[in-house]
């Protein structure tokens, strides 16, 4: 039989991410699994913050152009870089247990948010982890910094007094000591499906479908079904600093969602639970009572179109 290919990005990350489930793939099946590396936009602009980039799914429409061309059977991604909508002719075929969503704060000199000396310079593109921290520490000054782990890492060396960085990446390549703070999900709401891993497939594909099923993780499913409502029901993508975090309890799908201003003075939150069923109902209504206390204004004036308005 052919070799199975799968589509990812050039990083060390991406790779990792790639070469696990490939892994996954040939314990399940006795299959050869080969990777297809692509460069996509988000990885070739590299000199400005993504809020200025502009558009959605920077770092995946090259990756699902192979999928629809037929040169990979499937791709895994980073879920929180997927956008809430798909091409035609493509789904979400599987989306695996969640890793370690939370932030973490690299700082070799200074340990942790809290030390900083004031005016200190944190490294980081987000606009949802620059509003969160803006108000947590007004004074500290934003430095943007995009490329790769290490790269982003290297930045304490010389600009920056710490950066932030998603622990999950920083644990999957094998350098969680890197991590001198873990930022609780209170004081740093991840990003929508920060964590996790989502694998793209053709739609009704006889072949893959049912090989990628079987990796399928229920309760992450259901968790970043209610984030990636609460995503979608704000039409948001890099551009915007919306956070989301769920937890699957006891059957009960629990959310915490957040909307703020870049430099931190207006921080709207929200917190909605339900039944596993209604995830995706629980991520709407978030989104609604968020947009109720103010959120389409700040989000009009980021991106400058309105935004939780139906089409």
């Amino acid at each position: 039989m052919k070799p199975i290919v799968i589509a990812t990005r050039r990083s060390a990350l991406a790779r990792w991410q790639a070469d696990h489930i490939a892994d996954r793939i040939r314990t399940l099946t006795g299959r050869e699994v080969e990777l297809l590396l692509i460069v996509t936009k988000g990885d070739k602009i590299l000199d400005v913050p993504l809020a200025q980039v502009g558009g959605k799914g920077l770092f995946v429409k090259e990756i699902e152009e192979a999928l629809l061309d037929g040169r990979a059977d499937l791709a895994v991604h980073s879920l929180k870089d997927v956008p809430t909508q798909f091409p035609p002719g493509l789904v979400l075929g599987a989306i695996t247990e969640r890793e370690d969503p939370r932030d973490a704060i690299c700082s070799p000199k200074y340990g942790n948010l809290a030390a900083l000396p004031q005016g200190a310079r944190v490294g980081t593109s987000s606009l949802r982890r620059q509003a969160q921290l803006k108000a947590i520490r007004p004074d500290i000054e934003l430095v943007n910094v995009r490329g790769n782990v290490q790269t982003r890492l290297s930045k304490t060396e010389s600009e920056c007094d710490a950066v932030v960085l998603a622990y999950a990446g920083l644990k999957r390549l094998g350098l969680g000591e890197q991590a001198t703070e873990i930022l609780d999900v209170v004081r740093s709401i991840p990003a929508i499906g920060q964590g996790a891993l989502a694998i793209e497939i053709r739609e009704n594909d006889p072949e893959i479908g049912p090989i990628v099923a079987r990796l399928e993780h229920a309760e992450t499913r259901a968790a970043v079904t209610a984030e990636r409502a609460l995503l979608a029901r704000l039409e948001g993508g890099c551009q915007v600093p919306i956070a989301g975090h769920a937890v699957v309890r006891d059957g009960q799908v629990h959310l915490d969602g957040l909307v703020g201003s870049p430099d931190g003075k207006q921080i709207l939150r929200v917190q909605r639970s339900g039944a596993v069923a209604e995830a995706e109902l629980i991520g709407t209504q978030a989104a609604e009572s968020l947009l109720k206390q103010g959120a389409q204004a700040i989000l009009d004036s980021l991106v400058g179109t309105k935004v939780g308005v139906p089409h």
